[in-house]
């Protein structure tokens, strides 16, 4: 029986899990979880990238100890990027898609590259934090780092060359720079050229499921372990949590659910034409040559990052209580557009929302259960919403909704989201992105067969749990007000 070790990181925390093929099922074993804590230096946002490589070789350490393993694979979030000199070393820190350096840079892009240009050959929604934003910051801004640069290694392609030796970059990551170009799935010498950037910049690329190298000497001795293959999993976590929609046949509607909401589908070409620039939608790689057709929302983050201004006023909120005070607040009091800029970056959130809704017109929502029934009715809205769109740039209808990973076990918002919709929600797995990290590494193996009997085999091995719509009627009315709001 193979056992695969996955990492999975998250915009706060990382685990390490051991997984395995048992029975006709797909276990799971977590051997370590650690924070990831990004640290602000002289008004810019770092990534921690040292303590989190230190953080995945005590999880080497400890899946050892639990047993061994056969491989590894590492999926993160997407865009971010290091930087390695000639000599392979780190030139600086990787800096936050969140950090300030990105403000105003599309519009420094569209100087040279025409918005209907870039969208034609990159087919990916325009966001500020994009690798291509970052990288024209970096020229225009700070130049001499780029100057002192080799290569450009994402996130997850960095972890396994400190682990390896070997720069490669894996397909799916690289398609959430903004840089590919869709068409050719290669590096667009026209963006490149754009912006001021080599495509000697750039590692070879590799599919999804590629042996990228074993580990090296020094972590072998170090850790204590064999030179155990490091395997280019779908490195951005959304692509790996697709491969685990539990849905066989591959036709499906999902949401992955977690500080961002991806809310799309999977099609076996990209979509690129007028309606999807003017939605503002992507196309991302996926596994198998795929394409994640998909919208970034701003997800649980507005949640997540309301709690933590709660608490550094001294309220001191769990997640249960906050869904507990927004079910006592009354419906459809006020609505948010969820991807509001000043909604993005950290910061207080909930003074935003007022501020917002004071600008709108709207009740303002004082309370704290208002506030958040106002960001909980708000995400459910925008999913409406995108969800139309997904199913008229696809003209396709989708029966059900699948939602995915950790806003899973948010019951609320999966029962707001069925209500906004319009049709049934089905919800699991929780750990769906491990689940794709683990799948890809068994298929590599040799263990799993295709996508399709990895998808039978976590269909089968989780709990899906449906909620069905509630109360059509009033949703739909209340939605004609939220776009009323939105669209001002």
């Amino acid at each position: 029986m193979k056992r695969v070790l996955a990492f999975d990181f998250g915009a706060s925390s990382g685990r390490a899990i051991i997984g395995a093929l048992d029975g006709g099922r797909i276990t799971l074993t977590e051997v370590h979880r650690f924070s990831n804590d990004p640290v602000r230096v002289n008004g810019t946002l770092y990534w921690d990238t040292l303590r989190l490589f230190y953080e995945i070789k005590q999880g080497i350490i400890k899946a050892k100890l639990a047993g061994g393993f056969d491989s590894i694979g590492i999926d993160t979030w997407g865009v971010d990027f290091g930087l390695i000199d000639e000599h392979g070393c780190l030139v600086e820190n990787p800096i936050h898609y969140r950090d300030a350096r990105t403000k105003g840079m599309i519009e420094e892009a569209f100087k040279t590259i025409p918005r209907e240009e870039m969208y034609g050959i990159t087919g990916i929604q325009f966001m500020e934090l994009n690798t291509v934003f970052q990288l024209l910051s970096l020229r225009k801004q700070r130049p001499h780092i780029l100057d002192r640069a080799d290569k450009l290694l994402f996130t997850p392609d960095l972890f396994s060359y400190l682990l390896t030796g070997k720069k490669v970059t894996e397909y799916s990551i690289a398609t959430t720079s903004q840089l590919i170009d869709v068409h050719t799935h290669d590096w667009s010498d026209r963006i490149l050229k754009g912006i001021g950037v080599d495509r000697e910049l750039f590692a070879p690329m590799v599919p999804s499921g590629t042996v990228v190298a074993p580990l090296s000497e020094e972590i072998c001795q170090e850790c204590g372990v064999k030179p155990v293959p490091v395997i280019a999993v779908c490195g951005h976590d959304t692509q790996s949590a697709i491969t685990a929609v539990p849905c066989p046949d591959g036709d499906f509607a999902f949401i992955s659910s977690g500080t961002w909401s991806l809310f799309g589908t999977e099609i076996p070409k990209p979509i690129v034409n007028e309606k999807t620039l003017e939605i503002n939608i992507t196309n991302e790689g996926g596994y198998g040559d795929t394409t994640g057709f998909l919208k970034n929302i701003v997800g649980l983050w507005l949640i997540q990052e309301s709690r933590r201004q709660w608490r550094s006023e001294g309220m001191d909120y769990s997640y249960a209580d906050l869904e507990r005070l927004a079910l006592e607040a009354p419906a459809f009091n006020c609505f948010v557009d969820p991807d509001l800029p000043e909604l993005i970056a950290p910061g207080d959130i909930p003074g935003r929302v007022r501020d917002y809704c004071r600008r709108t017109g709207q009740n303002v929502p004082e309370t704290v259960g208002e506030v958040m029934r106002c960001i909980y009715e708000s995400l459910a809205m925008k999913y409406r919403q995108t969800f139309d769109s997904l199913a008229e740039c696809t003209d396709r209808s989708y029966p059900v909704i699948h939602v995915i990973g950790g806003g899973t076990k948010d019951t609320f918002l999966c029962q707001l989201t069925a209500n906004a919709c319009g049709v049934p929600v089905k919800a699991g797995p929780v750990e769906a992105t491990v689940l794709g990290n683990v799948a890809i590494q068994l298929i590599s193996s040799g263990e799993i067969g295709s996508i399709e009997d990895a998808r039978s085999i976590i269909a089968w091995s989780n709990d899906i749990v449906e909620y069905a719509p509630e109360n059509t009627e009033l949703w739909q009315q209340a939605y004609g007000e939220y776009l009323k709001i939105v669209s001002k």
